[in-house]
């Protein structure tokens, strides 16, 4: 059976109808030389929504996080991170291979933060011996801890503490438009408290390429040049910078449903036997579950399933990721439901 109902992640989103419109009718121009309106014009809203003097257009949330990374950081500082970090899990080691940059891994939390006294104690000290600390990046919402998002109390914590040190915080944002769905604040709370950040049009919201990296105007200056080494210099972008704008404009509000369906999938998975997993843990769009032993391995149960029509990636030898998103209705989480218990009975 063709696959039909895909919960791999929120980046399988197809663009809408809307979104493809305004990319064949998009007004072009050569980015690299500063003259195409539509990408000008997506980084002045993104600059604005996020309440930062200045956006950069890239082409990945990967290649935002590097650049970002790059902009702050020169060869042997050390950056602090969470051990579940997308930064640090699932981005190539490219601030090692690429900055030169040495990452200080700390223990995320279950709710993905990082304990302050943690972040306390693994700041350097001047000492000959020591790289500099230059940076701290979270995550919000965190992706490997639930989709957990980050309020903004304890972003201000960070923040404040990071300040007192002399250093600078980088927030990769990929989901920060579900974080403020579900915390039911204005991004500008979220964004207030980081130095920089990036999120992704190409996950919820269902563009079909791009991120933005937004901070002040100096560091999106240099920034720009880090983005021409790493080969993020595109010419016509505006094709895509176009599907942004729709996502920015109609996308962010609709996330609500993708929340509440991914809360109705954790709570109908929940009653199923062979299956460990905490409703109360679902804050977004996203849903881990453990499959017990007695059950399938993760990589037979994504199997089980890919042949009745259903995706759902293995994320360990036993656990699995569910991603809701557009395109995904509450007759596909029944669906899906359904699915499951069968792929566990054969």
């Amino acid at each position: 059976m063709t696959a039909k109902i895909d919960l791999r992640s929120d980046t399988v989103t197809l663009p809408t109808p809307q979104m493809r419109e305004a990319m064949a009718n998009a007004e072009l121009g050569d980015d690299v030389m500063g003259e195409d309106p539509t990408i000008n014009r997506l980084e002045e809203m993104a600059a604005a929504r996020t309440n930062k003097p200045a956006a950069l257009f890239v082409s990945s949330g990967t290649m935002g996080n590097l650049v970002a990374l790059l902009t702050h950081c020169g060869r042997g500082d050390e950056v602090i991170v969470g051990d579940k970090a997308h930064t640090f899990v699932n981005e190539v080691g490219g601030m090692a291979a690429l900055g030169g940059i040495q990452p200080r891994t700390l223990v995320n939390q279950p709710d993905g933060t990082l304990a302050l006294e943690d972040i306390r104690t693994a700041i350097r000290g001047d000492n000959v011996h020591w790289p500099r600390t230059r940076l701290i990046t979270l995550e919000n919402t965190h992706n490997a801890c639930n989709g957990s998002p980050l309020a903004p109390a304890y972003l201000w914590s960070v923040y404040e503490l990071a300040k007192a040190r002399g250093i600078k915080v980088h927030t990769d944002g990929a989901r920060i438009f579900n974080a403020t769905v579900a915390l039911g604040v204005p991004i500008s709370e979220l964004t207030r408290y980081t130095d920089t950040l990036s999120f992704c049009l190409s996950k919820g919201l269902s563009a079909p390429v791009g991120s933005l990296l937004c901070g002040s105007q100096d560091f999106i200056a240099e920034a720009r040049r880090q983005r021409k080494m790493v080969g993020g210099g595109m010419r016509q972008a505006g094709v895509l910078a176009a599907a942004g704008i729709v996502a920015l404009e109609t996308m962010v509000d609709r996330l609500a449903e993708d929340h509440a369906n991914a809360k109705l999938l954790a709570e109908g998975l929940a009653d199923i036997p062979g299956i460990d997993l905490d409703p109360s843990c679902v804050k977004t769009n996203i849903v881990f579950f453990n499959l017990l032993p007695s059950a399938p391995t993760a990589a037979q149960f994504a199997q089980r399933l890919a042949e009745a029509g259903v995706l759902i990636g293995p994320s360990g030898e036993r656990r699995m990721r569910a991603v809701t998103h557009y395109g995904i209705e509450r007759r596909d989480v029944d669906v899906v439901i359904n699915e499951v218990k069968r792929a566990l009975k054969t």
